[in-house]
C-alpha cells in the first residue's frame, strides 16, 4: 500500500500543525506519513500538544519546531498533500512545493491561545485533535490516488 506524505502547516508550529503530523503518523490506516512546520517556526513544541503526541504513541524525539523552508529544499521529502492549519499560515506565501501536491486549508482556532485551567487548555486541544482526526478518516476513505485541490477541501466541509 501507497503512504502519502502530508505536510501539515502553521504559522508557529508548535500546536495544530504539529497534532497534524502526529495523527497522520499514527493513523489506523497506515496511509499516512504526516510531517509538520511552520512559516516562523517557534523554539519549542507546546507541551500539551506534546503529551497528547506521547499518548498516541509518538516517537517523542521526532517533535520539534520546524521552518517549512526545510521542505522545499533538495532531498527534502516528496509531498502528496500540504495542508494549512491556522487562518495565518493559509494567507502567506508558501515555498514552491516539488511535485505539485494537492492543497487544503483546513482550519482550526489555536488552542494555544486558550486561557484558563490545565483541564480548559487541554479541552482545547483535544477538540483540534479530534477535528483532525476526523478529516484524515474521511481523507483515508477517499480515493487517495484520484484526489485534487477540490477534493481535499470538500474534506473540510464534511467534517
Amino acid at each position: 500500500m501507497k503512504q502519502y506524505n502530508i505536510l501539515f502547516l502553521c504559522t508557529h508550529n508548535s500546536a495544530r500543525s504539529v497534532l497534524g503530523e502526529v495523527l497522520a503518523s499514527t493513523h489506523p490506516s497506515g496511509k499516512f506519513f504526516g510531517y509538520s512546520a511552520g512559516s516562523s517556526p517557534g523554539t519549542s513544541v507546546n507541551p500539551i500538544a506534546k503529551e497528547i503526541a506521547i499518548e498516541l504513541g509518538f516517537d517523542e524525539s521526532k517533535l520539534r519546531s520546524k521552518s517549512w523552508d526545510e521542505f522545499a529544499l533538495p532531498g527534502a521529502p516528496k509531498m502528496d498533500f500540504i495542508i494549512t492549519v491556522c487562518d495565518n499560515a493559509a494567507g502567506e506565501v508558501c515555498p514552491f512545493w516539488p511535485g505539485s501536491p494537492v492543497t487544503a486549508h483546513w482550519g482550526f482556532p489555536d488552542p494555544s491561545q486558550v486561557q484558563g485551567s490545565n483541564l480548559e487548555r487541554k479541552t482545547a486541544f483535544n477538540e483540534v485533535k479530534n477535528g483532525l482526526q476526523r478529516r484524515l478518516d474521511i481523507l483515508a476513505a477517499m480515493p487517495l490516488e484520484k484526489l485534487d485541490s477540490l477534493s481535499l477541501k470538500e474534506v473540510h466541509t464534511k467534517a
